[in-house]
């Protein structure tokens, strides 16, 4: 017979176990073997030279590698970008060392340690006023509720409150499991709206949904004015595009009112965030700017376990960033929360397939959310709610192995 000989892909300990029962290994050596099953790679950018030297060092005597500035060696320069290169088991034991380590290693113990608790499958009690939402099982649809006269996708189709309000309830009768209600377009170009038509647009719509829907409600505003008045007509969910730096009341106000917090990556503001994007590292700069927006958050009194990210998928961002971003989504669970994704209908989808209008553009946008899913997304905020519904649980199938029933 002649043996069969493949690659082996395991994404993290639970995987890695059941593959070494498939083989028949002794019970009693999978938790020894498993976490030596597991490769990982972390980034870290501008760390002491010093530390940089010495932490190549540690992961050497480790058995693993570390890649670091060639300047490193002889500190011409005072900091370097490290690429950490071991399994689970090694960095285990890094951690065990970098706390008495000189030059500031210490603090890389806590963000080691999140991305290590990452890889594990997890589920999250996200508590939405009187819903509770568990996010880590199957993916949850976030339905798109523009109730402006200028959204790049509708065209103000639902910008009467009575069209709204009928269009929000077809969404849950087709699977939504949240719906998220705008009154300012941030499309490219936007004019801003002020907070009283704003909460023109949104307020009643939220009152009359949160009668009618047993779904949770968010607002997608950056105002604390807006967020408040539509906390108090029903919505449980703050989605702000500007991750509350759009106006300093938002993060109190979210603070006090206990409310689930969406925190996007935005470079620069609508009118002109399309205009020539431009980043030295992408990955690690919406990483770092939203691990800032949580650190901020935090200290203004939200609850961590409140705080979801979103990479903010054509904000601020070429065709070639948000492919990039789709491809490469799984780096951002290494900052230990919930990911929201929307790429709905955007325009990178028209640009790929050859400049296809908004309506034209449901296959490209499945395409997204499955690859989404398969890289991380917990959450996908979609306009065709019932096809893209369907496409979260196909997707869900093949990552989980279950068939989930809605």
């Amino acid at each position: 017979m002649v043996p069969i000989v493949h690659l082996l892909t395991v994404r993290n300990l639970q995987e890695a176990k059941s593959e070494l029962a498939a083989v028949g290994s002794d019970p009693a050596s999978h938790n020894i073997m498993a976490p030596k099953m597991s490769h990982l790679l972390i980034k870290i950018k501008d760390l002491d030279a010093r530390a940089a030297n010495v932490l190549k060092q540690e992961m050497l005597a480790k058995g693993g590698e570390a890649a670091v500035a060639k300047w490193v060696s002889t500190f011409s320069q005072p900091t370097s970008d490290v690429i950490l290169m071991g399994t689970l088991k090694q960095y285990g034991w890094l951690l065990k060392n970098l706390g008495v380590q000189p030059h500031g290693l210490k603090q890389l113990v806590e963000p080691i340690e999140r991305i290590l608790n990452s890889l594990a499958p997890r589920t999250i009690k996200l508590i939405c006023g009187r819903h509770n939402l568990t996010i880590g099982g199957k993916t949850l649809v976030m339905g798109i509720l523009n109730v402006t006269p200028d959204s790049f996708s509708e065209q103000g189709l639902f910008f009467d409150a009575a069209k709204a309000v009928e269009h929000a309830r077809r969404m849950v009768e087709d699977g939504a499991d949240i719906i998220d209600i705008g009154g300012e377009s941030t499309r490219p170009g936007a004019e801003p709206v002020d907070a009283q038509e704003e909460m023109r647009r949104v307020v009643p719509v939220v009152k009359e949904l949160a009668l009618e829907v047993d779904v949770p409600l968010s607002i997608d505003t950056a105002k604390a004015a807006v967020a408040e008045a539509a906390i108090a007509a029903g919505a449980s969910i703050v989605n702000d595009v500007t991750a509350l730096t759009g106006d300093d009341e938002m993060a109190p106000l979210c603070a006090r009112a206990g409310v689930p917090v969406i925190l996007m990556h935005m470079k620069g503001e609508p009118r002109k965030m399309q205009e020539n994007p431009v980043y030295d590292d992408l990955i690690s700069e919406v990483v770092g700017y939203l691990q800032g927006r949580v650190s901020a958050a935090k200290e203004a009194g939200v609850d961590e376990g409140s705080l979801l990210i979103d990479p903010g998928i054509g904000f601020g961002k070429s065709a070639g960033h948000n492919l990039e971003i789709l491809k490469r989504l799984c780096e951002f669970k290494s900052l230990g929360l919930p990911l929201v994704l929307g790429t709905s209908r955007k325009s990178t989808i028209g640009h790929v397939l050859g400049g296809l209008p908004t309506e034209a553009r449901l296959e490209g946008t499945a395409a997204t959310i499955a690859v989404g899913i398969l890289n991380g997304a917990n959450i996908v905020r979609v306009h065709d709610v019932k096809e893209m519904v369907r496409v979260a649980r196909m997707t869900d199938a093949i990552v989980t192995g279950e068939r989930w029933h809605g």
